[in-house]
């Protein structure tokens, strides 16, 4: 019988899902009769939602390439600054759409990316499937700690956050899909991710507390469930919070 055998190469953080041995190296994986490159890809934890390039042999191709024996593959995360037009990327749209589904492990990520103005779908009850179906249906990145949700077929925008520390995770998430320059502080609410305008503090005198109405004028209300902002010490840690990540 014959062995048939392509040698597989991962780049960048593509390299995170696999096991130490087979880390930034090129390595051989043994294939059976018919077996497409998306398979050899997830047959080694690697979900295809993190990938946006493929190249056989030096060719791009899709996900629904059959291997043959002796192929050389190499393959490819999201792209932060090469230009890939002229290839075939496996993906119709870009990536990073900067709206995101974050799964019930994220809650404090959410309240981050909210705070720095992303548009984030949060709820703490949501399954597997309900969190496809809204990334689906809204054109949203999945964030998530479970890499068993971006090897769903249904998904193609996703990310496996790497870290467990919710401080560690929002500078991640902004360093990995380049969003340093769309930051708008404070623009979403962090409650329930709706728009946040200034507002006189006439209109929602009723909705403050006495000290508050003493020793604060500029106020901003959520458009969505009416929660009141205003520039107290929590705004100037939060501030001071945004700083680090931009720094970062």
């Amino acid at each position: 019988m014959i062995e048939r055998i392509v040698s597989l190469r991962f780049y960048e953080e593509l390299n995170d899902f696999l096991i130490p041995d087979y880390r930034k190296q090129w390595f051989n994986y043994t294939f059976r009769i018919n077996q497409t490159v998306k398979d050899a890809i997830e047959a080694h934890g690697v979900p295809h939602a993190e990938i946006d390039l493929i190249l056989v042999n030096g060719i791009s191709v899709d996900f629904n390439y059959h291997l043959m024996n002796g192929d050389r593959i190499s393959v490819y995360p999201v792209f932060e600054t090469f230009d890939i037009s002229k290839v075939n990327r496996l993906r119709p749209d870009p990536l990073r759409v900067t709206k995101f589904v974050l799964d019930v492990h994220l809650g404090k990520l959410c309240k981050y990316l909210r705070m720095l103005g992303f548009d984030t779908y949060y709820r703490n009850d949501l399954d597997d499937d309900e969190i496809v179906n809204i990334s689906k249906a809204e054109q949203r990145i999945i964030l998530t700690r479970d890499i068993g949700i971006l090897k769903n077929g249904a998904v193609t925008h996703g990310y496996w956050v790497r870290s467990k520390d919710s401080r560690e995770q929002i500078t991640e998430v902004i360093r990995h899909f380049d969003l340093k320059h769309q930051i708008r502080p404070f623009y979403r609410c962090t409650v329930c991710n709706g728009l946040v305008n200034k507002v006189n503090k006439d209109e929602i005198n009723n909705l403050l507390k006495s000290n508050t109405k003493k020793f604060f004028d500029n106020f901003y209300q959520c458009s969505a469930c009416k929660r009141v902002y205003w520039e107290g010490s929590h705004y100037e840690n939060m501030r001071g919070f945004i700083n680090e990540i931009i720094g970062a």
